[in-house]
């Protein structure tokens, strides 16, 4: 498995499959060939269906911009390539150099006829490649989970998770400062700014939930306004961890030092489904995203909250069970509706799952490497509109 590094990335929304990973495939494109001065760019499938939404044009405009190179886009929506949704083919004007680029989520991108993905495989898959292998091995070693991270990544990976942690705060902050419409069409207005004030002039546990969800709703509307979030796993997921452990950290006081090791065990859980299933809303639809995020924020909480190892596993498999089956369907293809409010519920739902796991001893049927099984199976088995296209579901009754 890669490093944390990896999926955790720090950038501007409002996707790390079609903003993200087109914009760092142009920066991949004219490193390789500096010699090109005009630039033909053609995006298939998912990327672009939902590209203009999502400023997929936008990205790459401004990437070979600032290296003085001039594009077009042309755009293939209905064109599927088999190795995955999101493709995009980068073509000098005069046809001698071209480069075929996935963005298969999560910020990264595979370059076609590479033989790696250029990323560190830090986890031997042998020992951690599976949440199986992870729970034996942490017994084996006697480890907390976030002590399996410590074990593989690099010295200054808790200085990363520091920087990590910082922009999360930092996207939470700002989301509940700005108010006003979001751009993009939809004219849909932040929620985050009223709904935290509802929240803390509310008694009981109800206000104490809600403030929950503004923390992931601040979050969400950074990402839907293009501000800077952190990748967890996905752009379009980005409120779900920040906003759980934002909120668990101020009910309870904890000290961050532990917020940063529940980081690295969300990161562990996010890292098994990217090696053995998928965080693409294109290619599995929203349980790769929402559905992935609740998994490590239920896990992360459940750390926080003084779980087992095992239980830390049935938050998270909890998180991704009762996701399975989410549909990608937003509206104008904008990381919007329904994008902004599945962000604070899973919020809830990580916090709810990680409480119930709690109250046993972690002993459960289904197990988190079986639901990512399912996740991927009933994730190819939806139609292709079901999946980041904006051409069936909620978009499609919309009107999109």
């Amino acid at each position: 498995m890669e490093s944390l590094r990896e999926l955790y990335r720090i950038g501007q929304g409002p996707s790390s499959s079609h903003t993200m990973g087109p914009r760092k495939a142009a920066e991949d494109f004219i490193g390789r060939h500096p010699e090109v001065k005009s630039v033909r760019a053609e995006l298939y499938g998912s990327l672009a269906a939902t590209g203009k939404g999502h400023l997929t044009d936008k990205a790459i405009r401004e990437a070979f911009k600032a290296a003085g190179v001039e594009t077009e886009i042309f755009w293939f929506p209905d064109v599927f390539r088999s190795f995955h949704p999101n493709c995009l083919s980068l073509i000098s004007s005069d046809g001698s150099v071209s480069e075929t680029y996935y963005s298969v989520g999560g910020g990264k991108i595979v370059r076609e006829g590479d033989s790696s993905s250029g990323a560190d495989e830090v986890y031997p898959n042998e020992l951690v490649g599976s949440m199986k292998k992870l729970l034996a091995f942490a017994d084996s070693e006697g480890y907390q989970l976030w002590e399996v991270a410590l074990r593989f990544e690099k010295d200054d990976i808790c200085s990363y998770m520091e920087e990590i942690w910082q922009v999360m705060k930092d996207a939470i902050k700002r989301g509940l400062e700005n108010e006003g419409v979001l751009p993009g069409g939809l004219k849909l207005p932040r929620k985050a700014c009223l709904v935290h004030e509802q929240a803390i002039s509310m008694s009981g546990a109800l206000g104490n939930t809600l403030v929950a969800h503004s923390y992931a709703l601040a979050v969400s509307e950074e990402n839907a306004a293009g501000g800077i979030i952190v990748t967890a796993p996905t752009c379009g997921s980005c409120g779900v961890l920040p906003g759980a452990l934002y909120y668990i950290m101020k009910e309870y006081d904890i000290p961050e030092k532990r917020v940063i090791r529940a980081l690295l065990t969300a990161g562990l859980v996010g890292n098994i489904v990217k090696t053995n299933g998928s965080i693409s809303g294109a290619e599995v639809g929203c349980q790769g995203e929402v559905g992935v995020a609740c998994a490590m924020a239920g896990a992360a909480v459940a750390q926080l909250l003084g779980g087992t190892i095992r239980q830390v596993e049935y938050a998270a498999e909890m998180g991704l069970e009762h996701h399975l089956g989410l549909t990608c369907d937003p509206l104008k293809g904008l990381v919007q509706i329904p994008c902004i409010e599945r962000n604070g519920f899973a919020c809830m739902r990580a916090v709810d799952h990680a409480s119930f796991a709690l109250v046993g001893d972690g002993t459960h049927k289904i197990s988190f490497d079986d639901v990512v099984e399912v996740m991927m199976e009933t994730g190819h088995a939806l139609p292709s509109l079901y999946r980041e296209t904006s051409m069936g579901g909620l978009a499609r009754v919309w009107g999109n």
